[in-house]
């Protein structure tokens, strides 16, 4: 089923750190599924004003716990896209969740356009606090289309360099990747996306760490956003599209 653009987001329903255990101390980790959260939202929100547009949302829901059956640091996994991935953290889960999230959408209902939402990285916090949510994308126009929506709605976006040599720091010498390493975190992690978005494929992630929640309350970050994002550019395009759109001529006799 063809769909023109898709939504994903992460919903880490409770991150120990699996063996990689976080120290305890107001972990907050009620907000780790606030990308799958966001998402949801703006859905509803699409929905409930008849959006006419054509939008496939899919949110990717685990939980991160040490046990038994956990993956370790040093192992290798094979993701949903066949490419394999050595483990150095299992804390830096979120990733490996929507690295397959993002191949199920690509290779099942053939998008043109992706945007994804998660809590990612505390390196994103580091950067930019609680006012900016860090934006990456290899599309100008869908980085530009995004900025204006943020200004908009007041859910600020902050532009991010994604890709280059970013890259070298997911170098593996026993698999196709590494899924973290090496500094600034945020466009690393960023990065690693990437290598999941097939050619022609626009793609956005919008890392929420930061700004997810405030005062101890979930904030719904990018509800606003992406509704108004739909409202002004895929909406307005599906608009053009069909004003100009010629009639079929009729069959003579």
């Amino acid at each position: 089923m063809p769909a023109r653009w898709l939504l994903v987001g992460k919903g880490i329903t409770f991150d120990s750190g699996g063996l990689s255990i976080k120290s305890n101390g107001g972990l907050g980790m009620k907000y780790d599924m606030s990308g799958a959260g966001s998402v949801v939202g703006a859905m509803k929100a699409i929905s409930d004003r008849g959006a006419k547009t054509n939008v496939v949302a899919v949110v990717a829901l685990a939980e991160n716990m040490p046990s038994d059956r956990s993956y370790r640091p040093d192992d290798v996994v094979k993701s949903m896209s066949g490419k394999t991935i050595e483990i150095i953290n299992t804390d830096a889960e979120g990733r490996l969740v929507l690295n397959d999230a993002l191949t199920y959408v690509q290779r099942f209902y053939k998008p043109d356009t992706v945007i994804n939402l998660a809590t990612l990285t505390g390196a994103i916090f580091a950067a930019l606090g609680d006012e900016y949510a860090g934006l990456f994308s290899n599309d100008d126009d869908l980085t530009q289309d995004l900025l204006l929506a943020g200004m908009r709605t007041d859910q600020k976006l902050w532009n991010m360099p994604v890709g280059g040599s970013f890259k070298n720091s997911l170098s593996s010498p026993i698999a196709d990747l590494k899924h973290t390493g090496g500094r600034p975190g945020a466009s690393v992690a960023a990065t690693f996306l990437q290598q999941f978005i097939e050619d022609g494929v626009k793609w956005a992630h919008l890392d929420i760490a930061g700004v997810s929640n405030k005062f101890g309350m979930s904030t719904g970050y990018g509800v606003r956003l992406l509704d108004n994002y739909v409202a002004e550019t895929r909406e307005s395009l599906h608009a053009q599209i069909k004003k100009h759109k010629r009639p079929a001529p009729k069959s003579g006799k």
